[in-house]
């Protein structure tokens, strides 16, 4: 259960830091691939039970 909101959550917060939006334009590619990497990280432990 906790693992399921927490992937939510981090999918919410790298729709936000998409560099195509006004509000994150100059902040460049950073946020989206540290966030994307992140949820990566999130779903691979989920898919092996650890979390």
């Amino acid at each position: 259960m906790l693992g399921t909101i927490l992937l939510i959550v981090l999918i919410l917060m790298l729709l936000g830091a998409i560099p195509s939006w006004s509000h994150s334009k100059n902040w460049g590619y950073g946020p989206s691939g540290g966030l994307g990497l992140i949820v990566i990280i999130v779903i691979v432990l989920l898919l092996m039970g650890r979390l």
